[in-house]
């Protein structure tokens, strides 16, 4: 066994047997002649002994040494460790919120050409309109034109025929009109048919409305010209004009927006609630979810929204709005 190899323990009890041998032998009698002799080698044992101690303890200090070298080498590998995983923790962070907010801004744009969209379509709603007036005026006038003959060449009282013009000075003969041109006059108190274009019957309550793709189009321009409470009172209306409509779907949305942004979530829930039970075939629904869910999450309820967006992320989950969903459906869950 090396002198290294001793313990605190075995180097205390290798000093106690030392102190014992020495004063057993200092206590003990000898002879004279012997005692010089006994108490080198005693003092020669101690000094060895000494030596023994000196050299364990500057080993244990050596390993000592070691160890807290170790230990702080670990300790500093562990802080690099964790200042690596928050930096990698933020990373991710940081890029699932871009992520998110990408999202927010791709649904937005994709939000805004469904609105551009809309308006085109009211537009062009309303240029058929137009171009079916126009029509309609055309051949009201054909007609008005092709009667005009007919009354010229229709016989009198006495049952002469009634030239169509009298022939002036340096002309020739008035020329008889075509048989085709001649039309029966109206039978005594036979009711003669409306004009194209006017309502033989009295118009109903929805007839009385503006034309719904005229009066969705002023409401969403209001709306984008953020006039919200106008532009929502003209959605009610076309709401409650136009029920049936796909455009109603859409009138229940912007509703719901306008009411969103004035802090008003119970009723821009339920506008939103409108879109998705009423309107299912609309494309408003996937962004109805999504901003149904925010309203929840602001009125506290994360439960309700966290449902919300699962519900989203099943039905469209390949759209812009999904991405955003799982986004603030992972921000839920780390907030619990």
């Amino acid at each position: 066994m090396t002198t290294t190899d001793l313990t605190p323990l075995r180097l205390r009890t290798l000093r106690g047997s030392a102190i014992a041998l020495v004063a057993v032998l200092l206590l003990a009698p000898r002879p004279a002649h012997a005692v010089s002799k006994e108490i080198i080698q005693l003092q020669t044992q101690v000094q060895q002994l000494q030596d023994a101690v000196a050299r364990l303890q500057q080993s244990n200090d050596e390993r000592m040494g070691v160890l807290k070298d170790l230990v702080q080498q670990t300790a500093d590998s562990v802080n690099k460790m964790s200042s690596a995983v928050d930096g990698m923790k933020q990373q991710v962070q940081n890029q699932q919120d871009a992520q998110g907010a990408k999202a927010d801004q791709l649904s937005g744009q994709i939000q805004s050409l469904n609105d551009s969209l809309d308006e085109l379509k009211a537009r062009l709603g309303r240029i058929e309109k137009a171009t079916q007036d126009i029509q309609n005026q055309q051949q009201s006038m054909a007609a008005s034109q092709s009667a005009q003959p007919a009354a010229a060449g229709a016989p009198d009282a006495g049952g002469a025929m009634t030239p169509a013009a009298a022939p002036g000075p340096g002309t020739g003969p008035a020329t008889a009109p075509a048989p085709d041109s001649l039309a029966p006059a109206a039978a005594p108190g036979k009711k003669t048919k409306p004009a194209a274009g006017i309502p033989a019957t009295a118009p109903t309550a929805q007839n009385a409305a503006p034309p719904i793709d005229e009066l969705y189009k002023t409401a969403l321009g209001d709306y984008m010209s953020a006039k919200y409470s106008l532009a929502a009172s003209e959605f009610s209306d076309v709401i409650r004009y136009y029920p049936d409509n796909t455009l109603a779907g859409n009138a229940y949305y912007y509703r719901g927006e306008i009411e969103y942004r004035a802090g008003k979530y119970p009723a821009a829930i339920k506008d939103y609630d409108a879109v998705l039970e009423g309107y299912p075939g609309n494309n408003k629904v996937p962004v109805s979810h999504l901003h149904k869910a925010q309203a929840l999450i602001a009125t506290h309820q994360s439960e309700a929204a966290a449902r919300e967006l699962r519900a989203l992320i099943q039905r469209f989950p390949n759209s812009p709005e999904a991405v955003s969903a799982r986004s603030k459906l992972n921000a839920i869950n780390r907030a619990r």
